[in-house]
């Protein structure tokens, strides 16, 4: 039987949680997710995680935070005056804000988490919200698929 290899284009059904159990995604009741072994959209150990694999075969994985969303990085909390983002609704704590940036390659838009909020400024954590956390995932490799135009150059 085939086994997934780099650069394959797999589809699965998987369940991601935390280590505390509560689940952070979940393709169980609707289409299964499909990505390309490999990519650089993907987190690595996803993508580890599934070489090798047989269609039909499950498994389970921990990933650390180096292999799931990063380290969080205390850097990428950053304390902003209120009136340098036009916001549309009042900031509220948990709030999630895409900032859009104009860069020499294009506009670049970072998701930002809003974690204080005070009559002058705003404090927002561009960290992954998953950042700094090992995560638990239960995998189902549901089909595979040559790789056609691979994403990654060996």
């Amino acid at each position: 039987m085939r086994k997934v290899k780099l650069g394959d284009v797999v589809s699965i059904h998987c369940v991601g949680r935390l280590e505390s159990g509560e689940v952070f995604e979940s393709t169980e009741g609707g289409p299964p997710f499909q990505f390309q072994v490999g990519s650089p959209d993907i987190i690595p150990g996803l993508s580890e995680a599934v070489i090798g694999m047989e269609e039909g075969e499950e498994k389970e994985v921990t990933l650390t935070p180096d292999k799931a969303f990063g380290e969080r990085d205390e850097r990428l909390v950053k304390v902003v005056p209120r009136d340098a983002l036009s916001l549309d609704t009042e900031p509220q704590v948990g709030m999630m804000l895409n900032l859009v940036f104009n860069t020499e390659q294009g506009e670049v838009t970072l998701p930002a988490t809003v974690t204080h909020v005070d009559a002058e400024n705003i404090t927002l954590d561009l960290n992954p919200p998953l950042a700094g956390q090992n995560v638990i995932f239960k995998i189902k490799v549901v089909e595979i698929q040559n790789g056609e135009s691979p994403l990654i150059t060996p």
